[in-house]
């Protein structure tokens, strides 16, 4: 096999096994019970800081958090929505990584950057997402969007931001034995 197919089928295979660790994170959040409350906390969101090191995990993503809100019973809208958020988050972590690698940046604050983008794009769809498609129309009123954004920003910073930090960490210190 010539060694760009090689780099293809790892690649493919790379992004296969991220979408499938998401859609398993997220199960394991909801069987503690972190998944559907006010903080959500999806494990899987640690994820989105991979595609710092590997452009594949774009994509793995996408498909895992897709799969990830069919499976788990989640409304139209939040399958429609959700894996764009993800998306966002992904390209903006990838973007970050670039210029950390273009830069040779070993600035620990600068990697802090990372989760930042799939905090904020999850802050602003999920909120909305909540609020239309799981409050019931008989207590919706616009005060709750800020509450939900809130507590969705929270939940994003403990799974993307301090749980994704950890990742980032231990996928640095071992990366020679990744490619």
């Amino acid at each position: 096999m010539k060694n760009n197919s090689k780099k293809r089928v790892l690649c493919l295979c790379r992004a296969g096994i991220i979408a499938a660790l998401y859609v398993a994170l997220t199960y394991l959040a909801m069987l503690f019970g972190l998944g559907k409350n006010a903080i959500q906390v999806r494990f899987s969101e640690a994820l989105c800081i991979l595609p710092v090191f590997f452009p594949e995990a774009v994509g793995g993503l996408y498909v895992g958090c897709l799969l990830a809100n069919v499976l788990t019973g989640a409304a139209a809208l939040d399958i429609a929505l959700g894996p764009v958020a993800t998306l966002a988050g992904a390209v903006g972590a990838y973007l970050i990584g670039a210029v950390i690698r273009k830069k040779n940046i070993k600035s620990f604050f600068f990697k802090c950057l990372v989760p930042i983008p799939t905090v904020l794009a999850n802050t602003v769809v999920v909120p909305l997402v909540v609020y239309i498609c799981y409050t019931a129309p008989s207590e919706q009123t616009l005060s709750l969007i800020p509450y939900y954004a809130l507590t969705v920003f929270l939940g994003e910073v403990i799974s993307a931001g301090i749980l994704g930090m950890l990742l980032y960490a231990a996928v640095e210190k071992n990366q020679k034995y990744l490619k």
